[in-house]
């Protein structure tokens, strides 16, 4: 039966007339249920968890054993057994009846018995009114196995609907759950208040340093005088916590005034200032490659951010000399409107690479823009200055350019991928300012990943890259080397050497004007902290813009260890050419932070 009892909080100033608990074990007797119910029982039970931790003495057995009816008896109901008939026995004594105040000197052994009866279904199953296209959820309906969670999730739904149409205080005004125990039927009538239509208030911040409250309104575009949305609040949020600059940013609804405008507040909290970190890298063809940068959030008060960027790679490599690279960027969220950015960057560059050396200085500026929650774009102009010296001589030159970009990202973890897929799109027109030609073209760029999870388990995956390139119009010697494409190396064919397939102008080795790049990974997880990957890249580079049958390949196939870590992946590849003269009769080192793709 149930046993029940009425108990208050009290305390016990004198510790040595406590008696000392007993070492018994609970005996746990739910007949006729599943495995997954008694276990359920176990796991809620405080007398279990109290009797696991060695409780210290007999009171707290006896107040964990009274407080189990209440938390068995929600079991029960969140299972569909409405009905149930719940012993708690110490000593063979029913626990309700037992007197905290004078508990047993001993507790020699301690048992639950759970009946749960019939299981439940839905007889009535009503709530109303509702919202314009709200979905129930589908086990809310006559004749339907009855749970407390499918109620509380039918609630859920028709307020969620009322408040997606505006009506931000909608509530419940009244339910009637009604167990009939002969029929093993649950009827349920619920009774939903909308209430008043709501528009939407000013933005209220607080907790903020440095932060104008007026930029604070901006970034977050929460649209004043509009229809109240729980997405509009949820974006807001979303765009106040993506600047970087806050540590914390919680939204929350207040009371409507009584012109049924609501206002929100901000909770913010201020990130430090300023930041700077490095990273390292090392290839044993490409050699080691040391990085650095320094940021700092919040420039004018208004979430601009400014970041330097220091690299040098290639060091102790056999791909040419060292590469070095300097850089610059400001961004200014909120700009145009609440989703757009304004961005400048500044590079300086010299590169030593195996086929040509090039310095460059290029300045660039435009706007990004956040279309979804995974979907981005940008628009630029630049100007792009370079000191060439490659197949065809010693040259300057320089190109206007107008850089487009589209971005689709839905992966569930950008460090470590395990479903979902990525898309970076880039078209970048251009036209020679300063050359031995004039004119212009287009160069375009695709790099397309995809992930897949085997079995119901994440722990094994596969992992695919598509890399597409090309770039139309122009003579060879008005384009950049790094606006053409080379194969070999860490970024597209790990165990053929750096750089080592291009296209051949004149005699000499230089960039493709076509590329294709192909990489299959096989990745598996041996513990949560350590996975192993097998992986196979090809890369076909071709002097004409189409990748037709005039270029050649080149394949490259290995295995790697990956370490977790919070920053990603500890990534180490062992690799070996798979075509050409040297097919595995080379092994190339790899070892960096993230997956390869």
């Amino acid at each position: 039966m149930l046993g029940v009892a009425r108990f208050g909080a009290f305390f016990l100033s004198i510790a040595l007339l406590c008696p000392a608990a007993a070492s018994a074990e609970v005996r746990i007797d739910v007949p006729g249920a599943a495995d997954e119910v008694t276990d359920a029982v176990r796991a809620a039970s405080l007398l279990v968890s109290t009797e696991a931790e060695d409780a210290e003495t007999v009171q707290d057995l006896v107040a964990a054993a009274r407080a189990d009816y209440g938390r068995l008896v929600a079991v029960m109901y969140e299972r569909g057994f409405f009905g149930p008939e719940i012993s708690i026995r110490l000593n063979r004594q029913e626990a309700a009846t037992l007197s905290p105040f004078s508990p047993p000197a001993q507790i020699t052994s301690m048992e639950i018995r759970v009946n749960p009866g019939r299981a439940f279904r839905l007889g009535s199953a009503e709530i109303a009114p509702l919202a314009p296209d709200t979905d129930l959820p589908e086990g809310f309906r006559s004749g339907a196995p009855a749970s407390t969670p499918i109620l509380r999730e039918a609630t859920e739904a028709a307020i969620a609907g009322w408040r997606d149409d505006g009506h931000a205080i909608a509530g419940i005004a009244r339910q009637s759950i009604t167990a009939r125990q002969r029929e093993g039927v649950l009827d349920a009538q619920i009774t939903v208040a909308p209430g008043p239509l709501i528009r939407f208030g000013d933005l209220i911040p607080e907790g903020q340093d440095r932060m104008r409250p007026e930029r604070i309104r901006e970034i977050a575009g929460l649209p004043r005088g509009e229809v109240f949305s729980p997405a509009a609040v949820e974006t807001s949020e979303t765009r106040l916590r993506r600047t970087g600059v806050f540590r914390s940013v919680a939204l929350e609804e207040r009371p409507p005034s009584a012109d049924d405008t609501m206002d929100i507040g901000a909770t913010l909290v201020e990130a430090p200032l300023r930041r700077f970190g490095f990273g390292a890298e090392v290839s044993s063809t490409d050699g080691a490659a040391l990085s650095t940068y320094w940021l700092h959030r919040n420039l004018f008060g208004g979430a601009e951010r400014l970041r330097f960027d220091a690299e040098i790679s290639g060091i102790s490599g056999d791909s040419g000399g060292a590469d070095w690279e300097l850089g610059g960027a400001f961004s200014r969220p909120a700009t145009i409107n609440a989703d757009t950015t304004l961005v400048f960057d500044v590079t300086l560059a010299g590169l030593d690479e195996p086929n040509f050396e090039e310095t460059l200085f290029e300045i660039t500026g435009g706007f990004e823009r956040i279309y979804s929650d995974t979907l981005t774009g940008e628009i630029g102009l630049g100007l792009r200055y370079s000191d060439i010296t490659d197949a065809f001589g010693s040259r300057d030159v320089t190109l206007l350019t107008l850089p487009l970009g589209l971005t689709f990202d839905n992966r569930d973890d950008p460090l470590d991928a395990r479903e979902g897929y990525f898309a970076e799109l880039a078209l970048t027109p251009f036209a020679v300012l300063d050359g031995s030609g004039d004119g212009g073209g287009l160069r375009a760029t695709l790099d397309a990943r995809g992930y897949l999870a085997l079995g119901q388990s994440d722990r094994h995956r596969l992992a695919g890259r598509l890399q597409l390139g090309t770039v139309e119009g122009g003579d060879f010697t008005d384009l950049p080397p790094e606006f053409l494409f080379f194969s070999g190396g860490g970024d597209t064919v790990r165990g053929q050497p750096y750089q080592s397939l291009g296209a051949l102008q004149g005699g000499q080795v230089a960039g493709g004007r076509g590329f294709l790049g192909l990489s299959a990974e096989y990745r598996a997880d041996i513990t949560d902290t350590y996975g192993l990957v097998a992986f196979v890249d090809g890369g076909y580079i071709s002097g004409e813009a189409l990748w037709d049958d005039s270029g050649d390949w080149q394949t490259g196939a290995g295995l790697g260890l990956r370490y977790n870590t919070a920053l990603g992946p500890i990534r180490v590849d062992l690799a070996t050419p798979v075509s050409g003269d040297d097919a595995g009769q080379s092994v190339q080192l790899y070892i960096g932070i993230g997956h390869a793709f």
